[in-house]
């Protein structure tokens, strides 16, 4: 990317650039959203055994959130501060960043395969699978992690690409892996008869072209930010701040794993298979509400980090309100059609009668404050954007560590019916997390402005 593109960050109207940025990144996330949950809905129409195989790749879900949450770490981490450098015209310490990360994205990956490889079978039963999922989670699990290279280097890269204001490149990251997937799984679950375990070779497959597709455009002649074999030596003075600024997306993903494991857990103690694949379900649709507002943030992003490095304190201001009016907007609409057909979204994944009425009933409690979540995300990931890593942490661990986790512990010795009382646990945690949010918000982002002129 030229200079003359990259200043656009600073010049073009705010209505335009974060139509042009967030709109390739919220088609990017919509589709990884299919990306992600295309193997559920597939295997949960898997003929007689489909119910029991849907809960049991559900329990790998914390894992594969464990992996999502360190490409997290090293690419959000990475791409704001390279962003900033650029806003102030650093453009070689930009790289430096770029080609650090790229060794850590690396080396994260050997270690959680190995890692996850060893201890994959114990982890799924302590993660709330039974004798009769068992089997099918260690079938997905085992496939999966042999391509955590290749989702490593697709995200964390990919965050850099986007943030330097390729935003149709980015999202084409996303849909070839996710064309493939959505091609690949009903030839391999249905037409070869691998069912979970043709599921995962598809998310593997689609994972490593999609891998491949970011590496040429990172080490090609497009790119602004080029991999250098001279950044690649890890840099103490480089890593640290990366670590320090990706801990909070990292935290988001990483208790999103610990909180699927209490919540399994505590449903198959009080509800059973059943309530563990009611949580499949209701833990993608969660994620049709937070991917698509991630990818508007994706697309605020780059121009609010440039901009506050360039000290255009206006533009960072602008960006930000048209930031939380469409987030809000967009998780009132989602928010509106879930309450009113439920059954509706329940029914992409199933049509097993009893887990498709208990999740409808579950999904009315556990998305009942849903609408607010888009002013949660909007002022968190501002927060991220430019560069304040200490708040967006504390954010980052007041909604699911502080208070859902144990919530979801506590409350259960207030209700009778036990199973209410965990789904309950998350509209509560949410009205508490979204007020503290935003209060803060209101209060330092003034400051913090103030204090960049």
């Amino acid at each position: 990317m030229n200079n003359e593109t990259t200043d656009k960050l600073g010049q073009d109207s705010i209505g335009k650039l974060l139509f042009s940025l967030a709109m390739p990144a919220i088609i990017a996330q919509l589709v990884n959203m299919l990306y992600n949950i295309v193997d559920r809905i597939y295997i949960g129409h898997m003929p007689e055994i489909g119910a029991t195989a849907l809960t049991g790749v559900g329990v790998t879900f914390p894992i594969i959130m464990i992996i999502t949450a360190f490409s997290s770490l090293i690419g959000m981490g990475g791409a704001p501060r390279a962003a900033i450098k650029m806003g102030e015209k650093n453009h070689n310490e930009a790289e430096k960043i770029l080609g650090n990360c790229f060794v850590l994205l690396i080396v994260i990956s050997i270690i959680l395969t190995a890692f996850f490889l060893a201890t994959g079978e114990k982890l799924l039963m302590l993660f709330g699978a039974s004798s009769d999922t068992i089997g099918y989670g260690l079938s997905y699990l085992n496939i999966y992690v042999g391509g955590t290279i290749f989702v490593m280097i697709t995200l964390g890269l990919n965050s850099f690409i986007s943030t330097q204001g390729f935003a149709k490149t980015s999202m084409m990251t996303v849909l070839i892996g996710a064309v493939i997937n959505i091609v690949l799984d009903p030839i391999l679950i249905f037409g070869f008869k691998m069912g979970v375990k043709g599921a995962a070779i598809a998310t593997v497959t689609s994972q490593a072209i999609s891998a491949i597709w970011v590496l040429k455009f990172m080490l090609g002649d497009k790119t602004r930010l080029k991999i250098r074999k001279i950044n690649m030596k890890l840099d103490k003075a480089v890593i640290i701040p990366v670590l320090m600024l990706g801990v909070s997306p990292f935290i988001m993903n990483s208790t999103e794993s610990l909180l699927n494991i209490s919540l399994n857990s505590s449903l198959q103690k009080y509800g059973g298979d059943v309530a563990v694949g009611a949580m499949t379900i209701l833990s993608s649709l969660m994620q049709v509400i937070f991917l698509p507002i991630s990818g508007l943030t994706q697309g605020a992003q780059p121009i609010i980090s440039y901009n506050y490095g360039a000290k255009k304190n206006d533009r960072v201001k602008e960006t930000f309100k048209l930031l939380i009016i469409s987030a809000m907007a967009f998780s009132l609409i989602m928010w509106g059609l879930m309450m009113i057909f439920p059954r509706g979204f329940v029914s992409l994944f199933t049509k097993n009668i009893a887990l498709m009425n208990f999740t409808s009933w579950a999904l009315r409690i556990y998305l009942g404050l849903g609408v607010i979540l888009g002013a949660q995300i909007a002022c968190q990931q501002t927060f991220i954007a430019i560069g304040q890593a200490k708040i967006s942490l504390f954010l980052a661990l007041l909604r699911k560590v502080i208070l859902l986790i144990p919530l979801i512990y506590i409350l259960p010795h207030f209700f009778e019916d036990k199973v209410f009382a965990v789904f309950f646990a998350e509209p509560v945690a949410d009205l508490i997390a979204v007020t503290v949010t935003v209060t803060a918000f209101s209060m330092q982002f003034k400051k913090l402005l103030r204090a960049n002129n």
